[in-house]
């Protein structure tokens, strides 16, 4: 352990960096262990890299992180690069973990998502130059805005020149005085307006039911999709009805978050559609090897469905990250979430209320900003409002209300849905979307191509929904 550029022994071997010297004692390469075991090396004399590779099955992740335990301190620094890392833990005695370079960054974060969601505050120490600004970007999109902070370089590149410089003080009030990441939100020149412009408008992907899709131009991203209904009218057979046409329509990435559902029974919910067979009964007549089979041939590759299951009550911080995570960091552009109520049950009803306005904000909010595509599922009460907090149809771009009549003794009548469009930002249209017929012997959908509206209007009168 050699100091080295204004860095301290003492410094190099908390984070295990260690000098190779030649039989005349000379310097000739630093060697940077990451927790995988793997060896970052670093020649002296100039300035080029290579790795020395432990056969780990993990991949390195970032330098730095076993040496600060997850969510020890409030706060966290990323830096670019194991010597910038040993620069700034010197000075300010907080943790400080590194990606191997700006290209990495990004990946690198990836791979300690979790670990860096720990801490309460991320600070971003990035080279001055554009492909370490680019990268702040990048990594800044992985986590809530209002976690992160830049620390932004005056005079120097890195934070190992302010120490070679002697200037250790500085790069300390400079970390000290970092701001809140802001990114880049406004425009105001015509070129910009012109390329905002030049994107034709577009048909959304469809929908499984012609009329809904007439009725809003179909499924776009940079939206929201509320599907209501009160308890028991089958909201999420018709949320795994259109997990499957997003899934056999486009060759998109998918997050499938369904709180409370088991995720055997969400799989054999997409085979089951797709063999049109309810596979998750005993006597469906399909053999485990058919379903895994119609899984496979719907999904097409790895890694394009991701499923995420958590029973019970969850923090709306932790769904946030979840949701960002899978569209950031996993390239979905559609998330289902099935249900929002069960974000906060279990929560006393003011606390309940607020949370769910928070997640509700926050999530539109998010929709806009990585432009992709979330649906999902609100009960109602009696009144038609949904449940715990009515703001969560207030922020939705696109509200479909479900309603059905299960008590009725006509099997055909019991198992008949009905679509009513009751909010349209994109196109104003709204009203009655279609009927629904659901076949329990293949468990699946159809839309009844002779549905008449007057029929739906008499079963609302009725008292089984209050009109929106």
């Amino acid at each position: 352990y050699l100091p080295w550029r204004g860095i301290t022994a003492d410094t190099f071997r908390f984070y295990g960096i260690q000098t190779k010297i030649d039989s005349e004692g000379k310097p000739v390469s630093i060697g940077m262990k990451y927790a995988n075991g793997d060896v970052h090396v670093r020649l002296v004399d100039k300035k080029e890299f290579y790795w020395v590779k432990t056969g780990a099955v993990s991949k390195p992740g970032l330098f730095g992180k076993d040496k600060f335990a997850a969510g020890s301190h409030k706060y966290v620094t990323i830096t670019e690069g194991a010597l910038d890392a040993a620069s700034l833990f010197q000075v300010i005695k907080s943790p400080v973990v590194a990606v191997t370079s700006s290209s990495s960054a990004v990946g690198d974060c990836i791979l300690d998502h979790s670990y860096l969601s720990s801490f309460e505050r991320i600070y971003l120490s990035f080279d001055s130059d554009e492909a370490g600004r680019e990268a702040v970007r990048g990594v800044a999109k992985l986590f809530d805005y209002d976690k992160i902070f830049v620390v932004k370089f005056s005079n120097r590149k890195d934070a190992n020149e302010y120490l070679q410089h002697g200037e250790g003080d500085e790069l300390r009030n400079i970390w000290w005085n970092s701001k809140r990441y802001l990114p880049e939100t406004i425009v105001s020149s015509q070129e910009e307006f012109d390329k905002i412009l030049a994107v034709e408008p577009q048909y959304g992907i469809p929908y499984p039911f012609p009329t809904l899709t007439a009725m809003t131009y179909g499924i776009r991203t940079g939206e929201t999709v509320l599907l209501t209904a009160q308890e028991g009218v089958g909201k999420t057979e018709l949320m795994h009805a259109i997990e499957y046409q997003l899934l056999r329509e486009t060759n998109a990435n998918v997050g499938a978050i369904f709180l409370g559902e088991a995720q055997r029974r969400h799989l054999e919910a997409l085979a089951g559609i797709h063999l049109e067979r309810p596979v998750h009964v005993p006597n469906s007549g399909c053999t485990r090897p058919e379903v895994s089979a119609a899984v496979r041939e719907l999904v097409k590759v790895d890694d394009r469905l991701h499923l995420y299951t958590n029973f019970g009550s969850d923090d709306p911080d932790v769904l946030l990250d979840t949701i960002r995570f899978l569209v950031s960091a996993r390239q979905c552009r559609y998330i289902l979430l099935d249900h929002i109520s069960m974000v906060v049950s279990g929560l006393a009803t003011e606390d309940e209320r607020r949370k769910l306005d928070y997640f509700s904000t926050k999530s539109q909010m998010m929709v806009k900003e990585l432009d992709f595509s979330l649906i999902m599922v609100s009960h109602i009460n009696d009144f038609g409002q949904t449940r715990g907090s009515r703001y969560i149809g207030k922020i939705a771009d696109i509200r479909i209300d479900v309603s059905r009549d299960m008590l009725n003794d006509n099997p055909e009548i019991r198992n008949t849905s009905f679509l009513v469009v009751s909010k349209n930002r994109y196109c104003g249209q709204t009203g009655p979307a279609g009927r629904l017929l659901f076949n329990p012997l293949t468990f699946t959908y159809k839309e009844d191509d002779d549905a008449r509206y007057p029929d739906h209007q008499r079963f609302v009168s009725s008292g089984n929904q209050v009109p929106i």
